[in-house]
């Protein structure tokens, strides 16, 4: 079942001033049209962002990413992902359908174990590499341009562990990169670095940043050697993409539909901040994703809004209070995931020691899914804007479908604030800043 999305609880007839104007929404809607024609336009004759649009159809490559993914998995022990951003964040979030990352059961999950190495911190790097079974241990390094700082560092490092352990002859075994193919004129740091242990390497598509790439062989690679289904994936996403290309309204095109209402809520009632809170422990790194992907898009010429990635239930204790009581410059999106029913169920002997009669006979999902829907009641009754998505079942193609939804929302909400969703500027100074100050220190 496609991914429900409501905004009635965004609606200024449903919760007052601080919703959304029926004639502010019906605006950013008709802008939106636009921004619409011209994705179906760049899907047809083959501008950007064409490859993000074709590859929820595209089937000829995954035979090679399963392939190589699986050789490369093949008595492993661990996996190590050398990434950061979007060459991490996208595998992170397919990976944590598998349980990898999720507090309290991520370290029983069956081997491989994997680690997503997405932050450079020295005592932390250093540490993994003395722990690791380095014979039974498997990297992979990516890096869109080849020219990634921390990727660069961390392949390094890793290469000269594997040497010191006399592991030399199998680099081209145990190694793995992803990049673009070198562009005339200049050279690519990670091939370079790779090329000399014959290790095998995947091509990044060069018009696919790494916050987009979830899709490419960035996000499956991951996700295909802990044993998902990568062509549920994109079958997913494409059931996000079709409403776009069959030619629907906007206000029929759920995608549009969200960023008609970011945009209107910003433009009409200063709603700045775009809270997004998952009531699914499988759903955290989806969260940090869109907040990268959401950030780095949108964040140009003194445009965009902020985005917040939150955790339900745990965050109800922790944010809550105030999402409520604090500034009134917030849009909600709530995400719930079919519970009902699902988990431990409690004794009623037991919910009366406890002083909650109404608990017994009661399942954990059941009090789950209870919070989701007073969280964005809640916060709809105190006149906060709440958007929200319910997903039947939390698997591949509805994880596919979620992800394509929010790439999509996100660059149409950029060609409604008039800027390139593609480019980051400002991220790639401090990485030029950054390597300066490096070489002379």
């Amino acid at each position: 079942m496609p991914l429900q999305q409501s905004i009635d609880k965004a609606q200024a007839e449903r919760i007052g001033a601080g919703g959304v104007a029926a004639d502010a929404l019906a605006d950013a809607l008709k802008r939106a049209e636009g921004a619409l024609d011209w994705l179906r336009a760049r899907h047809a004759d083959g501008g950007l962002p064409l490859p993000l649009l074709r590859l929820p159809a595209l089937r000829d490559d995954l035979n090679g990413i399963a392939q190589a993914g699986r050789r490369l998995a093949a008595g492993a022990a661990d996996i190590v992902i050398l990434g950061t951003g979007g060459s991490s964040l996208g595998g992170q979030t397919l990976a944590q359908l598998t349980g990898h990352a999720v507090p309290g059961i991520g370290l029983l999950r069956a081997p491989p174990r994997i680690h997503f190495m997405d932050n450079l911190d020295p005592d932390t790097f250093g540490t993994l590499l003395t722990q690791l079974p380095l014979a039974t241990t498997r990297f992979v390094a990516i890096s869109k341009s080849g020219g990634t700082g921390e990727t660069l560092m961390q392949t390094a490092a890793a290469l000269a562990a594997l040497k010191q352990a006399g592991l030399e002859k199998r680099l081209g075994e145990l190694f793995l990169g992803i990049s673009e193919l070198v562009k005339a004129g200049k050279h690519n740091g990670l091939r370079d670095l790779l090329a000399p242990y014959q290790v095998p390497m995947l091509d990044h598509d060069p018009s696919i940043g790494g916050r987009f790439s979830v899709l490419t062989s960035v996000g499956l690679l991951p996700a295909v050697m802990l044993g998902l289904d990568i062509g549920a994936v994109r079958q997913g996403a494409a059931a996000a993409l079709a409403p776009v290309l069959s030619k629907k309204p906007a206000a029929e095109v759920p995608a549009a539909v969200g960023a008609a209402l970011s945009i209107a809520l910003a433009e009409t009632r200063d709603k700045r901040i775009s809270v997004m809170m998952a009531y699914a422990d499988r759903l955290e790194r989806f969260t940090r994703w869109y907040v990268q992907l959401w950030a780095e898009s949108l964040g140009k010429d003194g445009k965009g809004t902020t985005p917040i990635g939150a955790l339900g239930p745990v965050d109800q204790h922790g944010q809550l209070q105030l999402f409520i009581a604090g500034p009134r410059d917030k849009l909600f999106t709530i995400i719930t995931v079919a519970t009902a029913g699902r988990g431990p169920r409690i004794e009623p002997d037991l919910a009366k020691f406890c002083g909650e009669p109404d608990f017994a006979g009661k399942t954990i999902g059941d009090f789950v899914a209870a919070q989701g829907r007073a969280t964005a009641e809640t916060l709809a009754k105190n006149g906060c804007p709440v958007r929200t998505i319910y997903l039947e079942k939390l698997d591949e193609a509805s994880l596919g479908e979620l992800l394509m939804h929010f790439m999509l929302e996100t660059i149409i909400t950029a060609r409604l604030l008039g800027v390139d969703a593609l480019d980051q500027p400002a991220v790639e100074e401090g990485k030029v800043l950054a390597k300066k100050y490096l070489a002379n220190s």
